[in-house]
């Protein structure tokens, strides 16, 4: 061994043992192994020994009962909790990396795409993210370019919202209007809520609120956008103009600067469609846009374009839903740690960059007290989903696999044809993963619900175990055979 790796060794050790004592006194108790120790003390190093404390609280009662990858995880939860300032500044850090790069992914909420195809793809998909990141700046996004970059590939999965985002910036360019709006007070009133802001209807007849702020009665016609965009007849070159200095970095594109209009005129039929035909409603509706909050432009923006299906793809989008776990604290504070399903813990903060702008619906939440049950062996979503949020891990034993929509349920006492009704319950279903239904429906693994709501488990060879929420615990158990002296 080095003296490197000595070292190394010897520093986890002293850290356990004066900075995490629960979980040393677990060590020497024989209730945690001691790798799993070390890492939780390395993971610690950087905090203060307060913080280091409120993580030895958090897990020294699952060091040994869940799987190593569900360990980190928690662990890291609890780092985050116990210094979320430090939290906050490595995910802001992580933030400011962002764009279209090479390399992997990592912890704050940043997933980095590297991208192998056609050289004639990549160049025109390419210049489709640069259209709607100058777009972006022309709507006022202060950051810089490569956070824009990334911020368009959420607008460039939806064709629809796009080009309408491509139609408002390029008008915005070419005619430059006045950023502030005349009657600022009123404006300001208008969008002091940021809320209220973010769901006002820009195309909606009724909002008289928005016209007076504007001291403009004239009201956005939507059908006015359904005409098809007109191409520009310049053919050009890519170009800077008005965007950021570092916006050169392209490897093998040509550049120039100079006074063209947005966001720079291309004889590439594969360029974002730009123009449009009727510039006064892009008018009218570029000026109630520059009422809010850029968050609140955005919104609006994809609002209007769905409002009577504009644009490409008829104003039909996929729906996704995505299930948040957080205590009642940092829903209302918004600060702290909360979990995403598939995705882990992530900060309050970073939700609202998971979600951006996008059409959000806020379900009533499920009480999963209430005993949802059917007379008969297929499972439906509404108990499946149950079953999943009540188990968000496979229950068999040691697995700590996510639940996730495409785990199998097994029924814990088997179903019976010739049996009584609604054998098909939330309380008779947990969620396994392939081969450990397989292991229990053949390999004679058998398993019970506990009044407690935690699963039993018997093997073929007569070991117990207990599967909590808090992970697996074995059950001692009695030899199966005696051997006569």
């Amino acid at each position: 061994m080095s003296s490197g790796a000595a070292a190394a060794l010897m520093g986890e050790a002293l850290a356990l043992r004066h900075r995490l004592p629960r979980i040393w006194a677990a060590v020497l108790a024989g209730d945690a192994v001691p790798w799993r120790a070390r890492k939780i003390a390395h993971a610690c190093l950087a905090l203060s020994q307060q913080a280091a404390a409120i993580v030895d609280r958090r897990v020294v009662g699952i060091v040994d009962t869940v799987t190593p990858g569900a360990l980190d995880k928690i662990v890291k939860a609890a780092v985050w909790e116990a210094d979320p300032d430090a939290a906050k500044a490595q995910a802001e850090a992580a933030a400011r990396t962002r764009g279209v790069f090479v390399a992997p992914s990592d912890d704050h909420g940043t997933k980095r795409i590297w991208v192998r195809a056609a050289v004639g793809d990549v160049i025109r998909f390419d210049a489709s993210i640069d259209d709607l990141a100058r777009a972006l700046k022309t709507l006022g996004d202060p950051d810089d370019l490569n956070q824009r970059r990334a911020k368009a590939l959420g607008w460039i999965a939806d064709p629809t919202a796009a080009h309408h985002l491509l139609e408002v910036a390029r008008h915005l360019a070419r005619t430059q209007p006045t950023q502030e709006p005349p009657n600022t007070a009123a404006s300001d009133g208008a969008t002091s809520d940021g809320a209220a802001g973010a769901d006002s209807a820009v195309c909606d007849s009724a909002d008289s609120a928005g016209d007076a702020a504007w001291g403009d009665p004239e009201v956005l016609d939507c059908a006015d956008f359904e005409q098809e965009p007109t191409p520009s007849d310049t053919a050009a070159s890519r170009h800077d103009s008005g965007d950021d200095p570092g916006d050169t970095h392209h490897t093998g594109a040509t550049h120039h600067t100079g006074d063209a209009e947005y966001p720079g005129d291309s004889d590439d039929a594969v360029r974002a469609v730009q123009g449009s035909a009727n510039d006064v409603a892009v008018d009218a509706f570029s000026r109630r846009v520059l009422a809010g909050a850029l968050p609140a432009r955005l919104a609006a923006i994809k609002r209007e374009a769905y409002r009577e299906g504009l644009g490409l793809g008829g104003g039909r989008r996929n729906r996704h839903t995505l299930y948040v776990h957080l205590t009642d604290r940092t829903l209302a504070t918004g600060n702290g740690v909360l979990r995403v399903e598939e995705l882990g813990p992530l900060l309050a903060g970073q939700l609202n960059e998971l979600l951006g702008h996008d059409q959000i619906v806020v379900k009533p939440v499920i009480d999963l007290q209430d005993q949802v049950s059917v007379h008969s062996y297929e499972i439906p979503d509404r108990i499946r989903e149950r079953v999943r949020l009540q188990h968000p891990v496979d229950m068999f034993p040691y697995s700590g696999a996510e639940a996730t929509v495409r785990m199998d349920q097994d029924h814990i006492a088997p179903y019976e044809r010739a049996g009584p009704p609604r054998q098909t319950t939330t309380d008779n279903l947990i969620p396994l993963g392939r081969l450990h239904h397989r292991a229990k429906t053949f390999g004679g693994w058998q398993s019970r619900r506990l009044p407690t709501g935690a699963i039993a488990w018997t093997s073929p060879h007569g070991f117990r175990f207990v599967v909590d929420y808090t992970g697996t615990h074995q059950v001692p158990t009695a030899p199966l055979t005696q051997h006569a002296e």
